[in-house]
């Protein structure tokens, strides 16, 4: 088992700056790709960004790409996702997830949630 805690999150003003954390316990957190989704009201649970668990290997959505940074620090066991320029759009509730097959924009192929933080960015 694996625990997820997010943190960090919380309201900004367009352009602004955010950075979330996933603070993970359990199993050992270095075997884990780990991702982040986010879900706006209404609307379904999108891929944000994967990292590997080696931290040699990234991937981010179109839609935030150049702006978001997503890292990890094994020996803290905790994933974070920088989030620069932030726009209205970027509103939603974050979740981090764990998985230990190959890293994946799919959320449905996670194992582990955690139980989001809630990010809001006015225009």
């Amino acid at each position: 088992q694996v625990q997820l805690v997010e943190s960090g999150g919380g309201l900004v003003q367009a352009g602004g700056s955010l950075r979330l954390s996933c603070a993970a316990s359990g199993r050992s957190f270095s075997g884990y790709n780990m991702g982040w989704f986010r879900q706006a009201p209404g609307k379904e649970r999108d891929f944000v960004a994967v990292i590997s668990w080696s931290a040699g290997s990234t991937y981010y959505a179109d839609s935030v790409k150049g702006r978001f940074t997503i890292s990890r620090d094994n020996a803290k066991n905790t994933v974070y996702l920088q989030m620069n320029s932030l726009k209205p759009e970027d509103t939603a509730v974050y979740y981090c997830a764990a998985r230990q097959g190959a890293g994946s924009t799919y959320a449905n192929v996670y194992n582990y949630w955690g139980q989001g933080t809630q990010v809001a960015v006015s225009s």
